[in-house]
């Protein structure tokens, strides 16, 4: 069983590295094949010595193949300034994973609306009968 406090930093560390990434990507990487990238969230492996990073293009799914690898191309630069710039002995290897959950919530949350005005309709239309 994980102790508390080593589940409590490896919290803080995940969430350390996202802003970071994040910040890399969005100023200092060049890659024309990198669009409009979010880090949503980093998932650090209990042993500490990987991380999937989950990034959200902006774009279809071409885009996103694209981005990913302009990803993928830069994980060493990106592995080599987080170590330097969160003072870390070794950065974790990193696996970009697509999250595609904002663009899910999103669509769920329209066909939810889309239901509610169709009841509402219907509801109404009973009433007048």
């Amino acid at each position: 069983m994980e102790r508390r406090g080593a589940k409590h930093h490896r919290g803080r560390l995940g969430e350390a590295l996202r802003e970071e990434i994040e910040t890399l990507v969005e100023g200092e990487l060049a890659d024309p094949r990198i669009g409009l990238v979010g880090v949503t969230g980093v998932i650090l492996a209990e042993d500490g010595r990987s991380a999937q990073v989950l990034v959200d293009v902006e774009g279809d799914d071409r885009e996103a193949d694209r981005s990913l690898e302009g990803l993928e191309a830069a994980r060493e630069y990106l592995r080599h300034e987080l170590a330097s710039r969160l003072r870390l002995r070794r950065a974790p290897e990193l696996i970009f994973r697509l999250d595609r959950s904002e663009r899910d919530k999103a669509r769920v949350e329209e066909l939810l609306a889309r239901t509610r005005k169709k009841n509402k309709r219907a509801n109404s239309g009973e009433r007048k009968a």
